[in-house]
């Protein structure tokens, strides 16, 4: 008879969010494990509505990036308030400026973006008593699953 607790669904999707095309051993192996400061820092900037809505959109558009006034306009921000929630990504280190002639450009930290993944998912289920399954599995056709279209 098996007493274990049910997993939360904080575990669940922990476990389901691994992805076998996030190459965290490179970053864990030479920084051995992200430090826990680093992490609240990403979390914290990540847990205000508007900042996260800037980091989401920052990554769907990739390393190209926007620009502060493409940002305030596609998620109507005031300058003064964007250019706080920027500086607090940026603090994070979840955001890089570019700089291009007098434009600047931010896009996402993809490395650090890794690299909190791999610390979220790190040893995902290792403690667990029996196989749990599809719940702690990585999926194998991840890689090679088509991304969804937003209309």
């Amino acid at each position: 008879m098996d007493f274990s607790p049910p997993m939360s669904r904080t575990q669940t999707f922990l476990c389901a969010v691994r992805r076998p095309d996030l190459d965290t051993r490179h970053h864990f192996d030479k920084h051995k494990i992200m430090k826990s400061d680093e992490v609240i820092a990403a979390l914290g900037a990540l847990a205000q509505e508007s900042r996260l809505s800037v980091f989401r959109l920052l990554v769907r558009r990739g390393p190209q990036g926007h620009t502060p006034g493409e940002l305030a306009e596609r998620l109507v921000i005031p300058a003064p308030t964007l250019s706080f929630h920027l500086k607090e990504l940026h603090r994070a280190g979840l955001i890089e400026p570019r700089r291009e002639g007098r434009y600047l450009f931010y896009s996402p930290n993809f490395p650090h973006m890794n690299e909190l993944i791999g610390f979220l998912t790190d040893n995902c289920c290792a403690l667990a008593d029996k196989d749990l399954g599809p719940a702690c599995a990585v999926p194998q056709d991840a890689a090679t699953q088509p991304k969804r279209k937003r209309a």
